[in-house]
C-alpha cells in the first residue's frame, strides 16, 4: 500500500483491520511510512496489525507482488512496477489510454476495480464505486448544508417560523439516493428527478419526492447507469429543470455516463433564476459537470448563487472511504486467493474476475466480452395450465369454485344437521349454537381464508378479539344460574377457566408480537 500522491487525495487503499484480515489470508502487507495519516491511521496502528511499514514509495514497489491504490499510478510509478506484478486500483481505461499502454509495457497484471460487472450479484461485495459513491451523496448534501445560509429542517421558534430547506438531486443513482436520504433525514424538502423511471420507487422510500419528466422514454442503459436520451426528452428536462430551478434552494447533480462527458443539465439561465444564496453541488464536476458554469475544485459565487464543483467529495470523509475501499478490496483478494496461502490466482473463467482484468502479464484485455446471460428454460406442458388453475391463492385452500354436485351434497348435509339441532336440542343450547356458528364463520373470513404470508401481522391485531372469549369465560367461572338445576358446574368452571387462561396467552402474545413488529421500524 502507498501513500497517494494526487493533489487533495487523503484516502489509503487499506486500514489496520483489514491488514490483520490479509494476513489470515496467508500474505505479508507492507505499507508506504505515512500512507494513513492524512485518514487519521498512524504508521503505529498498521505495525499493531502485522505490517511492516518501508520508508519510501520505491521500497514499496520493489517488494510488493500485490499492490493497492486509490488514484491512477503517474508515469512515475510506473516506471517502478517490475513485470509479474499485480496492480488493484480505480485506472478508468477508457479515459486512460496512454496509461494502458504504459502499464502494458511493463508486463504487469491490472485489475481496474472501476470496470467491475456491478450487474452480478456476488460482485456487489466488490463494488468499490458503489462505496465511493453512497460517501459523496452525503458529502455533497454536508457541502451544501455549509454553504447555505439558513436550517435545513422548518422550524417554529419564538422568534418567528424558518420554513424547510427545499433540495432538489438530478440523478437517483447510488450518490443521488445517499444525497436523497441525508437530506431527507436533515428535515429538508426533497425532490429527484432520474431518467430511468424505475427509480422512483426508491426515491419514495427514503423519503423524496420523484418528479417525472413529461416524455416517455425509457432511459435505463448498461451495468446500472443510464443512457444518453433523445433531443426530444431532452427539452422537456431542461423545461422541467427550470422549473424546479426557480424553487429549489439547493441542487445537487450526480448525472454521468460512462465514458463521455458529464451531461449539462443546468444552464447559466437557470442558475440566474434561482434565489440569492442557493447552492448547486456538481458531483459530476470531474467529468466536466452537469452545470455550465461549474469550476472543478473550486467553490464560486455566480448571480448570488454558490456553485460547489469539489473533485474530492470522497476524500473528504477519508477515514470513512477508506475503510470501505480497503473492505471491497479485502473481498477481491478472497476471490483472488480462495486457498488463502498468499497466492492470487487471476482467474479469467470467473466473470467478475475477468471484467475487472484489464491488462493480463502486458496484453491488454480491456474492454472484457459481454456476460453471457442464460437463457430462459422453456415453457413445459405443465406450466401452461388453465388461467382458472394458476390463479393466485387468497388463502389456505382453493380460491374457484366448488363443483356444482359436491356444493348441492355439502349444503344437504349441513342442512340436515342444522335441522336435527332444532327439532331435538334444547331451546337454551340454540342460543349458544348459533354464536358458535356464526364465530366459527367470522373466524374463517378473518383467518382461514386470509394468506398465510399476513397471519403473523394480522393475528397480531386480532388477537385481541379473544377478549370476548375472555368475558365469556368469567361469566362461566361465576354463573348467574339458579340451584337444581342439574347443570355440571364443576366441569363448566373448569373449562372455563382453562379457556381464560389459554385467551390470555393469545391475547398478550398478540400484542407482544405487534410491539416487536412495529420496534423494527424505529431508528
Amino acid at each position: 500500500m502507498l501513500r497517494e500522491t494526487f493533489p487533495r487525495e487523503k484516502r489509503v487503499a487499506t486500514v489496520p483491520d483489514v491488514v490483520e484480515k490479509l494476513r489470515q489470508l496467508g500474505f505479508a502487507v507492507a505499507i508506504e511510512t505515512g500512507a494513513g495519516d492524512a485518514a487519521n491511521f498512524s504508521d503505529d496502528t498498521y505495525r499493531a496489525a502485522g505490517a511492516e511499514v518501508l520508508p519510501s514509495a520505491a521500497a514499496v514497489w520493489q517488494a510488493a507482488d500485490i499492490v493497492f491504490k486509490v488514484r491512477p499510478p503517474t508515469a512515475d510509478e510506473v516506471a517502478l512496477m517490475h513485470p509479474g506484478q499485480i496492480l488493484v486500483d480505480f485506472i478508468w481505461p477508457a479515459q486512460n489510454p496512454e496509461l494502458m499502454q504504459q502499464l502494458a509495457a511493463r508486463q504487469v497484471t491490472v485489475l481496474a476495480i472501476d470496470a467491475l460487472p456491478r450487474t452480478l450479484s456476488r460482485a456487489q461485495k466488490m463494488d468499490a464505486l458503489t462505496s465511493m459513491a453512497g460517501v459523496s451523496g452525503y458529502r455533497a448534501v454536508i457541502e451544501a448544508a455549509n454553504a447555505f445560509g439558513r436550517f435545513f429542517n422548518g422550524q417554529i421558534t419564538a422568534a418567528g417560523k424558518v420554513p424547510p430547506a427545499k433540495v432538489f438531486i438530478a440523478g437517483a443513482g447510488v450518490a443521488g439516493l445517499s444525497a436523497i436520504g441525508t437530506a431527507a433525514n436533515m428535515g429538508a424538502i426533497v425532490r429527484a428527478n432520474d431518467t430511468r423511471a424505475e427509480v422512483a420507487d426508491q426515491v419514495t422510500s427514503l423519503g423524496g419526492e420523484f418528479v417525472k419528466v413529461d416524455y416517455e422514454e425509457d432511459g435505463a442503459g448498461g451495468g446500472g447507469y443510464a443512457k444518453v436520451m433523445s433531443e426530444g426528452f431532452q427539452a422537456a428536462q431542461r423545461q422541467m429543470y427550470a422549473q424546479q430551478a426557480q424553487d429549489a434552494d439547493i441542487i445537487i447533480t450526480t448525472a454521468l455516463i460512462p465514458g463521455k462527458p458529464a451531461p449539462k443539465l443546468i444552464t447559466a439561465e437557470m442558475v440566474r433564476s434561482m434565489k440569492p444564496g442557493s447552492v448547486i453541488v456538481d458531483m459530476a464536476a470531474e467529468q466536466g459537470g452537469n452545470c455550465e458554469l461549474t469550476v472543478a475544485d473550486e467553490a464560486l459565487v455566480r448571480y448570488g448563487v454558490t456553485i460547489i464543483g469539489y473533485t474530492d467529495l470522497a476524500s473528504r470523509l477519508a477515514k470513512q472511504s477508506s475503510t470501505l475501499y480497503a473492505t471491497n478490496l479485502l473481498r477481491l483478494t478472497e476471490e483472488l486467493c480462495k486457498a488463502k496461502n498468499g497466492v492470487a490466482v487471476v482467474n479469467m473463467e470467473d466473470d467478475a474476475i475477468r471484467g475487472l482484468t484489464v491488462i493480463k502479464d502486458g496484453a491488454i484485455t480491456w474492454p472484457a466480452p459481454p456476460l453471457v446471460v442464460a437463457p430462459k428454460p422453456a415453457p413445459t406442458a405443465t406450466a401452461a395450465t388453465p388461467a382458472a388453475e394458476t390463479k393466485k391463492k387468497g388463502g389456505h385452500g382453493s380460491s374457484g369454485p366448488l363443483p356444482a354436485k359436491t356444493l348441492a351434497v355439502l349444503f344437504a348435509v349441513v342442512a340436515l344437521a342444522f335441522w336435527g339441532i332444532g327439532a331435538y336440542a334444547p331451546a337454551a343450547f340454540l342460543g349458544h349454537f348459533t354464536v358458535f356458528v356464526l364465530a366459527c364463520f367470522i373466524g374463517y373470513m378473518v383467518v382461514w381464508n386470509v394468506t398465510p404470508a399476513l397471519h403473523t401481522p394480522l393475528m397480531s391485531v386480532t388477537n385481541a378479539i379473544s377478549s370476548i372469549i375472555a368475558l365469556g369465560a368469567l361469566v362461566q367461572i361465576a354463573p348467574p344460574g339458579t340451584a337444581g338445576t342439574g347443570r355440571p358446574d364443576e366441569l363448566i368452571r373448569w373449562l372455563a377457566l382453562a379457556a381464560l387462561v389459554l385467551t390470555a396467552i393469545n391475547m398478550f402474545g398478540g400484542f407482544a408480537v405487534t410491539r416487536r413488529m412495529l420496534a423494527m421500524f424505529r431508528k
